[in-house]
């Protein structure tokens, strides 16, 4: 059986912690250092590597409340990340490696937020076998409305008359690289008015990674007699376009400025991509579902997968122990 070493991220870990992201099989650019520390004054990180010998075979971004670890607060996903030549009894060990590591440092529990299927450059549940053997409990399961864009997909026919009318109001839906308008005119208003919050990323955040991460993060703006009008700002991986904000000013049904964006993005700036995840439409910790919202998502086509969060005691790495006989 193959000896692993887990340690705790350090600061000059950074080189060979991104190099591991870019060639892993269950990873994106959020999981780069770069972006998890652009809030890391928020969260106490205890993101971990796992070594064989001196290589890295996997990794946890994570962070730490009390005696909790957690898949990184500041992060949509996370998990463990391995690479594409990892195979299942690795994970299994790998996993009670892990566990046994945190039960030695009298971390109790361990919650995993897992990375969607539609993310993955290849088959990757080897930790759902795993965190079945570990007696894991599911505490979550988030549903994503996206779109398969290798195959065919129905518009309803609400999307289609609300994508005509916005070429009869003649609108225009550009690329920009700031974020100020979207944030200040659209976005801003619209949460604090609706559900009294405010957007995850502030706008020196998203700018800042913007800056960072130039192709994976785009911002889309619709314009009417050169007023915006609507926008939303997409998060772009591998095989994947994900809406992380979508709004509307209050013309957005009369005009159909969400349906014409969306349609303009689906059909012409991401239809190489493999789907468009739209995300979730929930409430009440994923409880409940915002009808209204996921009708919209489902009018373009958008069928569900889901994304499962994990509860885990770390003393269970010994239900790891003898699983390969």
């Amino acid at each position: 059986m193959k000896n692993y070493t887990v340690k705790r991220f350090e600061s000059h870990n950074t080189a060979i912690w991104n190099a591991f992201v870019n060639q892993a099989k269950n990873a994106t650019f959020l999981f780069q250092r770069e972006f998890m520390e652009y809030h890391s004054d928020r969260f106490k990180d205890y993101s971990l590597l796992v070594f064989e010998n001196e290589k890295v075979v996997c990794l946890l971004p994570a962070n730490i409340v009390e005696a909790t670890l957690f898949s990184h607060h500041g992060l949509t996903y996370g998990g463990f990340v391995f690479s594409e030549k990892c195979k299942l009894g690795e994970v299994i060990n790998i996993m009670k490696s892990v566990l046994y590591f945190l039960h030695q440092n009298k971390i109790d529990t361990l919650q995993l937020k897992l990375l969607p299927s539609i993310y993955t450059t290849c088959f990757s549940e080897e930790v759902a076998y795993a965190l079945f053997l570990a007696d894991a409990k599911i505490m979550r399961r988030d549903c994503l409305s996206v779109v398969d864009l290798t195959k065919s997909y129905d518009i309803s026919t609400d999307r289609k008359q609300g994508i005509k009318r916005g070429e009869k109001n003649h609108l225009k839906v550009k690329e920009e690289t700031q974020f100020d308008s979207f944030w200040n005119s659209i976005l801003i208003p619209n949460l604090e008015q609706k559900h009294e919050a405010k957007p995850v990323h502030s706008l020196e955040e998203i700018s800042k990674l913007h800056r960072l991460f130039p192709k994976n993060i785009r911002q889309f703006n619709v314009y009417h007699n050169d007023e915006i009008v609507a926008g939303t700002t997409v998060f772009v991986s591998g095989k994947v376009a994900h809406s992380q904000y979508i709004s509307g000013n209050s013309s957005k049904n009369i005009l159909g400025s969400l349906d014409f964006l969306h349609h303009q993005l689906l059909k012409e700036v991401f239809k190489d991509k493999m789907y468009f995840d739209f995300g979730t439409s929930h409430e009440d910790n994923g409880r409940k579902i915002n009808a209204g919202l996921l009708y919209w998502k489902e009018s373009f086509g958008a069928k569900t997968t889901v994304q499962d969060f994990y509860e885990i005691n770390t003393k269970n790495y010994s239900l790891l122990e003898n699983v390969l006989i």
